[in-house]
């Protein structure tokens, strides 16, 4: 299964932010989105970064509540790892677990075209293996 494959699923539909709004802002969206991480976009509509609720409680804790009127700059990954549409869901699986990182913005061509979460591999890697489990099943009973 590819990465392109699960997008067509899931959509291509990623929330972003700017690297000038507020953490308190970030932590609103990300509430009222329902979703676990942006992507901050610079002012060319490039990936300068990613902000997920974890780099949020980080900051938090370090700084306490003054800390969510600073721009999310501030506390954002700036070293983002990307998903490319034709990688499989095998090698981002092994890759997020070893960095332990929940979120990968997919591009392609330098051009944002998705985000993939740790939640949408595993979702998709289970149906795979149901399938062949299925497969399997059909091909004994049919002897």
């Amino acid at each position: 299964m590819l990465v392109s494959q699960i997008l067509k699923g899931k959509g291509d539909l990623v929330f972003t932010t700017s690297p000038s709004e507020t953490i308190a802002a970030v932590a609103s969206q990300l509430h009222a989105r329902r979703v676990g991480a942006l992507v901050v976009l610079d002012a060319g509509g490039q990936v300068a970064g990613i902000v997920s609720e974890r780099d949020i409680v980080r900051v938090v804790a370090e700084g306490g509540p003054a800390s969510l009127a600073e721009p999310v700059s501030s506390c954002m990954t700036r070293d983002v790892l990307f998903a490319e549409p034709g990688e499989t869901i095998d090698s981002l699986l092994g890759r997020m677990t070893d960095r332990r990182i929940r979120h990968l913005p997919v591009c392609h061509k330098d051009r944002l075209v998705g985000l993939i979460s740790i939640g949408d591999l595993v979702k998709w890697k289970i149906s795979e293996v149901e399938a062949e489990a299925e497969g399997l099943k059909s091909y004994i009973a049919a002897g």
